[in-house]
């Protein structure tokens, strides 16, 4: 008798099996970060301390950017409460997402960002944007994966449902 297990087929699937559980595991972390990373960098370029921002972001939201909307340019409406809601997005948003908390939310919210961006800087889909937006989406679809705080939430909301449903 041969042993089906041993078989190179049987070996080859096995070996698939492996390395897709080690997908699982570690491409949400990776694309959380690569998501996160971008964000976070032009966040921190954003304050000159705390709560205050720079007067280059200032003067970026109130006089440089401008939305392109159908061949029209349009500056934003409340420039410096734009500007501030950014430089707290370009540093909370990512740091939920390197951390894994609300992941699923935040990949939406900087999908969100990344196409107002796209407004503002409509050649920059090819070399950014499309990346960006891709990873969203990613982190939308693929949820934070085990190596984060929403599994670790949900897990313990799973334990104390167990607990507290009827025997």
């Amino acid at each position: 008798m041969t042993d089906k297990s041993f078989t190179p087929t049987a070996l080859y699937l096995r070996l698939l099996d492996i390395v897709g559980l080690i997908g699982i595991a570690v491409a949400p972390p990776v694309v959380r970060i690569a998501l996160a990373l971008p964000f976070l960098r032009s966040g921190l370029t954003r304050w000159d301390g705390f709560l205050q921002l720079s007067i280059g972001t200032q003067f970026l939201f109130e006089e440089q950017f401008k939305l392109h909307i159908l061949g029209n340019l349009y500056g934003f409406p409340a420039p410096d409460t734009v500007a501030f809601l950014v430089g707290c997005a370009e540093i909370v948003l990512p740091v939920l997402l390197l951390a894994g908390l609300a992941t699923r939310l935040v990949g939406l919210a900087l999908l969100i960002m990344t196409g107002v961006i796209q407004l503002v800087f409509p050649d920059g889909w090819v070399n950014f944007h499309l990346y960006w937006a891709a990873l969203a989406l990613a982190v939308v679809a693929l949820g934070p994966g085990p190596l984060s705080l929403d599994y670790l939430v949900s897990r313990l909301f799973a334990r104390l449902r167990e607990r507290r449903a009827p025997a």
